[in-house]
């Protein structure tokens, strides 16, 4: 990337909520993010010059489309900014962001805001599980199964212990870690959740299948919410430095990307990769672009790392697609606690999408913000001393679609 693009702040909504039950909407989401993220970076609603929002499913969920509209709404300083809605499934978010960084470096724009927002909890899980399968190619896979989602990972599952062996203790051991690491989350749709004794085990009592390999604690969950960011280019992010006291090599910026996508069915991304040495090419190539942009070498030079684990098996997949072991290694680093809080590389300190949660059109936006918190030593609880340098993968569908940003302190 040429000019670097500065995250100047942002905010999450609290994962655990319940929107539909509380009698709210996508139009409350809207209203109580947007000015939660422009306090936090310290922008006023008439600086923004271009919003871009990333949502899956609102036409399925709630009947609304043309949420660049719902955002003028709840914040009517923003009428007439140019408004933007991206729809990549699970990626959606990390989409947005890219546009968005996009525009800046175009020099269309100098000031952008980003929001993620998806309501699920106000359906049936059957209801909803249905409407989060029209992100893979409906009525060509997953067709005979009640949730589409853990039937398709399932499949990886099987895939992956077909070409190297699959051992559940490595599932079990990721899913440990997430949870617990989501207890140091105040907004972590888990953070208070209690797991009894073989919750992490082939415990068919307390942690039943759900589907093949995968098990209840393997399996990200429903959830609501929101995240925002602002981002801007060098030219505003000087001034607005020197207005809040503060220095640019301080602050956090997005160093480089990488983003590509696949054909939508798994059954062909796996066919294609039988005999590549990754399992997902197209995502190992989109981390590298993100590596090689940025100018770093590779994985050693991350201090910590914002994984797409919706379930255990896309960590571990993950983790081999990033550097951090070879391909079918990815449980020795979950078992080895390379990926813990002292390894060598911590991920998903706040709980990654099993336990942080995982309201798919805001998750992109949330990786980035946690991010860029770690690097400016801004992430409470959670905050992985001396991080300087991060990774974020944000995956949509069946690995079809990878997102990949690196998130510095400073200009390297």
């Amino acid at each position: 990337m040429t000019d670097p693009v500065y995250v100047l702040g942002g905010a999450q909504t609290d994962f655990a909520r319940n929107w539909t039950k509380e009698g709210l909407g996508l139009f409350e989401m809207f209203a109580e993010i947007l000015p939660a993220t422009l306090a936090d970076a310290r922008v006023d609603a008439s600086e923004v010059e271009v919003v871009h929002v990333g949502n899956l499913a609102g036409e399925l969920f709630s009947g609304q489309a043309q949420l660049g509209g719902m955002v003028v709404a709840a914040e009517p300083r923003l009428d007439g900014v140019p408004s933007t809605r991206h729809e990549a499934a699970c990626a959606s978010g990390g989409t947005a962001i890219l546009a968005a960084c996009a525009d800046i470096q175009a020099g269309r724009y100098d000031v952008a805001l980003v929001v993620g927002v998806e309501l699920m909890r106000n359906v049936s899980a059957q209801t909803a599980a249905e409407h989060l399968g029209s992100a893979a190619w409906s009525g060509r896979e997953a067709v005979d199964a009640t949730f589409p989602w853990p039937a398709l990972f399932a499949e990886i599952a099987t895939e992956y212990d077909r070409r190297y062996g699959l051992d559940h203790v490595e599932l079990g051991r990721f899913a440990e870690i997430a949870f617990a690491n989501g207890r140091t989350n105040r907004l972590a749709q888990t953070r208070d959740w209690d797991f009894p004794d073989g919750s992490f085990d082939e415990n068919d009592d307390v942690n039943p299948v759900v589907e093949g390999l995968l098990r209840k604690t393997d399996c990200g969950r429903i959830t609501d919410g929101a995240a925002g960011v602002i981002l801007a280019g060098p030219k505003f992010a000087q001034a607005w430095a020197e207005r809040n006291g503060r220095t640019l090599e301080d602050e956090a910026n997005i160093a480089g990307f990488g983003h590509r996508t696949a054909t939508l069915l798994l059954a062909d991304k796996l066919e294609q990769s039988a005999d590549a040495d990754y399992m997902f090419p197209h995502l190992r190539g989109a981390v590298e672009d993100a590596y090689r942009r940025a100018g770093i070498a590779g994985v050693e030079e991350l201090d910590v790392a914002e994984i797409h684990d919706c379930f255990t098996i896309n960590g571990l997949v993950t983790l081999e697609h990033i550097g951090v072991a070879a391909p079918g290694k990815g449980g020795q680093a979950v078992t080895q606690e390379i990926i813990g809080r002292e390894g060598s590389l911590p991920v998903n300190p706040g709980g990654g999408l099993l336990s942080n949660g995982h309201p798919v059109g805001a998750t992109g936006v949330r990786m980035v913000l946690d991010a860029a918190k770690q690097v400016t030593g801004r992430a409470g609880e959670h905050q992985i001393d001396g991080a300087r340098t991060a990774l974020t993968v944000n995956i949509g569908g069946s690995f079809t679609t990878a997102v990949s940003t690196v998130v510095t302190r400073g200009v390297r």
